[in-house]
């Protein structure tokens, strides 16, 4: 398995990979106001807290300009949105988000039948093709794989945490399944990711069982050969992170 595939984005042309990676940091912010007002929608002005998700999200959208590039962002962000919900009800069993799904519901209602039919076409790739905004995927579920990382090492049993150890894993399997050319890579990265979440967290002893729990599975579920290769690829980004970290404290 190699390494060093050129990767190919269809998206790119209307989405750039910096535009990607700002979708998705955009939807771990609605996310997590969508989140908590869910939790906490007794202590939230519903009209408020929707206006300013609303707004933000707007902002992102009418930078694309055309509107081909506009669509895609949408079908983007409807993606990572749709991405965190999944994630945040297996971990946390949950049947529902009304308000997530309120929002996602509203995004599209003001499409005329154009540009409906230009997000049905970005987001049928961004479904289909691995390789569709790639750079976005990445981030989307680093993002994903870390919050659930540090809602798992929060907690103080391990009868708190196994749900969440069992969600993340499976989350990570999938992309062995959604991917089968680029899964490995999107593992990869978040197997660095959460490594070097715990070596920052220091001696956090739910963190680590959790942490080893999770690999164990990975190894235990995935081939040998692709298991060897997203760990080799995580090995390093990590060992990078480490000389650049030291290189820091110098």
């Amino acid at each position: 398995m190699s390494t060093t595939q050129a990767i190919t984005d269809p998206l790119a042309s209307l989405v750039a990979a910096d535009v990607q990676r700002a979708g998705a940091a955009l939807a771990q912010d609605v996310f997590s106001q969508v989140f908590r007002h869910a939790v906490n929608a007794e202590d939230t002005d519903d009209l408020a807290a929707q206006g300013a998700w609303r707004q933000g999200i707007q902002r992102w959208l009418d930078e694309g300009g055309r509107q081909g590039a506009r669509t895609a962002r949408l079908a983007f962000l409807v993606y990572a949105l749709d991405a965190w919900g999944l994630a945040y009800t297996q971990a946390f069993r949950l049947q529902a988000i009304p308000p997530l799904t309120a929002l996602l519901g509203s995004l599209r209602t003001s499409l005329d039948a154009q540009a409906e039919a230009q997000f049905a076409q970005h987001f049928a790739a961004l479904s289909t093709q691995e390789t569709a905004a790639i750079d976005g995927k990445i981030a989307l579920r680093r993002s994903i794989h870390l919050a659930l990382w540090h809602a798992m090492a929060a907690c103080s049993a391990a009868e708190e945490s196994t749900p969440i150890v069992q969600a993340l894993g499976s989350l990570m399997l999938a992309l062995d399944t959604q991917m089968p050319e680029n899964g490995w890579r999107l593992l990869a990265d978040s197997m660095a990711t959460l490594q070097m979440a715990l070596l920052e967290q220091g001696n956090a002893a739910r963190a680590q069982e959790g942490t080893q729990q999770l690999f164990a599975a990975l190894q235990h579920a995935l081939p040998t050969e692709r298991y060897q290769a997203a760990l080799n690829l995580s090995s390093q980004a990590l060992m990078g992170w480490m000389q650049a970290r030291r290189a820091a404290t110098e």
